[in-house]
C-alpha cells in the first residue's frame, strides 16, 4: 500500500468509495438524510476534488493497494498555521490493516512540510473507530456539538460531532 496524490483518473473510484462508506454509516432512520448529504457533497466537493482543494490551499491523496484505491483523504487550510483533515475514509474490506494510521501520519507530515504546525479535524458519533484513532494519536478534543444544519462538512440532523486538534 502506498499513498500518492489524487489524479483525475482516480475520480470515479474516489466517488464510489465516498458513496459506499457514507451509505454504510447511515442509520436506518436517516437513509434519506444521508442521500441528500451525499448528493450535496458530491456536487460541492467530491466531483470537483482538484478545484475544491486548490481553492482551499490544500490537496487530496489516495491510498493504493496495487491498482485499487483503498483509502482517501484531503487537507485544506483552516487558519493561520493549521490544516484541516478531510474525507479520510478506508474501504470497508481493507480496514484493520493500519491504512488509516498511515494516512493520518502522512497528513501530519504534510502539515509539517507546509509549515502548518497544527492539524484540525472532526468526525461524528457514527464513526467510533475514527474517534478511537484520533484519541490514540494524541488529538485533543476541542468541543462536541450536535450538528443541526447540513453542509458538505456535516450531515446535520442532530448527529453529534467531535472537533479535535493536535500541535505537530
Amino acid at each position: 500500500m502506498h499513498i500518492r496524490e489524487f489524479v483525475i483518473d482516480d475520480a470515479a473510484a474516489v466517488r464510489e468509495l465516498f458513496v459506499r462508506v457514507n451509505r454504510l454509516l447511515a442509520p436506518a432512520t436517516m437513509k434519506g438524510a444521508f442521500e441528500i448529504y451525499i448528493a450535496r457533497s458530491l456536487a460541492e466537493e467530491i466531483d470537483r476534488i482538484s478545484e475544491y482543494y486548490s481553492e482551499r490551499k490544500g490537496d487530496f491523496w489516495v491510498a493504493v493497494d496495487g491498482q485499487k484505491i483503498v483509502g482517501m483523504f484531503g487537507l485544506e487550510s483552516s487558519g493561520e498555521g493549521a490544516m484541516e483533515l478531510r474525507r479520510m475514509y478506508v474501504a470497508p474490506d481493507f480496514r484493520r490493516r493500519g491504512i488509516a494510521q498511515r494516512m493520518l501520519n502522512f497528513a501530519e507530515q504534510e502539515c509539517r512540510r507546509r509549515n502548518r504546525p497544527r492539524m484540525d479535524l472532526s468526525t461524528s458519533e457514527l464513526q467510533r473507530e475514527a474517534l478511537t484513532l484520533y484519541r490514540n494519536a494524541g488529538y485533543s478534543l476541542l468541543r462536541e456539538e450536535v450538528a443541526m444544519d447540513a453542509s458538505n462538512k456535516t450531515l446535520g440532523g442532530g448527529i453529534r460531532r467531535y472537533y479535535f486538534t493536535k500541535v505537530l
